[in-house]
C-alpha cells in the first residue's frame, strides 16, 4: 500500500516512493503531482535529462522508465513505485557509450541540448535492433526535436556505430 502524507510547510499530499535508479534504489517522500523530471533534477541533481516544452512534445526529458522511452515530463511522481529508471547519467556511467561517440566523431549536435534524449531514445532502439534502416532511426526518434543540427548528422552518427560497433554498416 502507498503511503501518504501531508506536508506541513505546502498542504500538498505526499507519497514515499520505492524505486530503481541507474541500478540502486532510490527512497524518497515528494509531492505527488511533482514530475519525475522534477526529481531527477531538482531533487537527485542529476541534470543530463533536460526540461524544455514540459509537454511531452521534443523528448529533451527522455528517459527509460522500466524499458520504455517516456519523456519525463509527464510521468508523475506516483507513477514510478516499484520502477526502473535509466538516465543520460547511466548510460554514460564508466565512459561514453559507443552512440555518444559516434555523435562526437559525426558532429551529430550543435547546441547539445536535445542530445541527452536522443541518446537515450538510440541506446533503447541499438539495444533491440543493432540494424536499424535510415526509416526506423527516423521513427524512433520521432518523439525527439532538434532544432539546431538537424537529423543527417545523427543519421551518419548511427550509421557510424553500426560500421564500428556491429560490422554492419
Amino acid at each position: 500500500m502507498e503511503s501518504v502524507e501531508y506536508s506541513k510547510k505546502t498542504n500538498e499530499k505526499e507519497v514515499e516512493l520505492t524505486f530503481d535508479l541507474n541500478g540502486e534504489t532510490t527512497k524518497l517522500i515528494v509531492p505527488a503531482v511533482y514530475r519525475l523530471v522534477d526529481i531527477l533534477r531538482k531533487d537527485l541533481q542529476l541534470t543530463g535529462t533536460k526540461i524544455s516544452c514540459e509537454i511531452g512534445r521534443c523528448g529533451a526529458c527522455s528517459v527509460l522508465l522500466t524499458g520504455q522511452v517516456v519523456n519525463s515530463c509527464l510521468v508523475m511522481a506516483y507513477q514510478l513505485k516499484n520502477s526502473k529508471v535509466e538516465t543520460i547519467e547511466y548510460i554514460s556511467k564508466n565512459s561514453l557509450h559507443p552512440i555518444q561517440q559516434a555523435f562526437l566523431e559525426e558532429g551529430a549536435l550543435q547546441c547539445g541540448y536535445c542530445t541527452p534524449g536522443m541518446i537515450v531514445a538510440l541506446t533503447d532502439l541499438l539495444g533491440y535492433n543493432a540494424d536499424p534502416t535510415d526509416e526506423e532511426v527516423l521513427e524512433h526518434l520521432s518523439g525527439n526535436l532538434c532544432r539546431c543540427t538537424g537529423y543527417t548528422g545523427i543519421l551518419r552518427a548511427v550509421r557510424r556505430y553500426k560500421t564500428i560497433y556491429t560490422n554492419k554498416g
